[in-house]
């Protein structure tokens, strides 16, 4: 999958503008490294080129495998793999594309905070989106993939659900999750439970992916609506919401709170406790103190907890490309 080339590959291209809503600057590489769901199917970030892949689905078309990349400090370029869209299929790639990006989301008043923090300052060069799926449902069943498990294990199911359940786009190969878009939650309802134990092996998060997207497609169950304004649900309704979901516990429910949006949790879990505790020049750190650290970020302490823990992403891959080049 390294070596994608976007010229070569796509025969239609659109270019957008590197800048929040509030003038923000937009870092595009350091978006797709946001954070790990961003390298799971429908997803791959291509390190040789520094370009996102992601099949996305596109309303009222077939599933589009794009590619993006940046096109100089301030416009993005996006290319579709296959014949060249219509209009309306163009522009609903488009807005794929930013939802997927959060390209349409403010994050001026959090730089206004961050400005003042010496540690934390560097974000005001264009760091912070976070990459989401194209769906809430998409994020929640990514979230579950990663409790109580191993990062292996965690893409061996997103790559098996994506494989055998996504629907492909043009030019998706015969096998792999390449080119096929994230399931829909009619397809995985109607995948029977032996699916989920033996091809995808989810163990015990078997019946809850089969109970949430039955619930779904029934029609008692509303995801997508989570993804709404703070003014039409508030962090703690939408917290006791997603806590009510089969599966879903404090720590799943701060990362999907994240994927939506809503800062306000911290994700404190087995690496961001230790690697707080050791970016901070300390052996242990309580859940107080962290809380504590952040607070004075109010609605975006989580996403600052986040840049605070992740800021020698993008540092480390350099030196790690370098080394690979020597």
């Amino acid at each position: 999958m390294d070596g994608r080339d976007l010229t070569a590959e796509t025969g239609w291209r659109a270019s957008f503008a590197l800048t929040g809503p509030g003038g923000e600057p937009v870092d595009l590489v350091r978006t797709f490294r946001s954070h790990g769901l961003a390298a799971l199917p429908p997803m791959h970030f291509d390190e040789g080129t520094s370009t996102l892949e992601a099949t996305l689905p596109v309303q009222g078309y077939a599933p589009r495998t794009v590619l993006i990349q940046s096109d100089g400090p301030e416009r993005g370029l996006v290319g579709a793999v296959g014949p060249a869209p219509d209009t309306e299929e163009g522009e609903g790639i488009l807005r794929s594309v930013r939802h997927v990006l959060r390209l349409d989301e403010d994050l001026s008043p959090f730089y206004g905070l961050a400005a003042g923090d010496p540690e934390l300052a560097w974000v005001t060069r264009g760091a912070g989106r976070m990459v989401r799926g194209a769906t809430a449902f998409e994020d929640v069943v990514k979230t579950l993939c990663t409790t109580n498990c191993a990062w292996s294990a965690t893409t061996r199911m997103i790559g098996a659900l994506v494989e055998h359940l996504g629907e492909k786009a043009h030019g998706a190969p015969e096998t792999g999750p390449s080119g096929r878009a994230f399931p829909t939650p009619e397809a995985m309802a109607a995948a029977g439970e032996d699916f989920y134990k033996d091809v995808v092996r989810a163990g015990y998060r078997g019946r809850y992916l089969l109970a949430l997207s039955r619930s779904v497609v029934e029609g008692t169950l509303d995801l997508e609506a989570l993804d709404a304004s703070v003014e039409e649900l508030s962090d703690e309704e939408l917290e006791r919401r997603l806590l009510a979901l089969p599966g879903v516990g404090p720590y799943a429910a701060a990362h999907i709170m994240t994927m939506l949006g809503r800062y306000s949790r911290l994700v404190l879990d087995s690496w961001t406790r230790p690697t707080y505790a050791r970016l901070s020049g300390r052996d242990v750190v309580s859940d107080g103190e962290i809380v504590d650290r952040f607070s004075p970020y109010g609605g975006y302490a989580g996403l600052a907890f986040w840049l605070y823990l992740t800021r020698g992403w993008i540092e480390d891959a350099a030196e790690e490309a370098v080394a690979r080049e020597r």
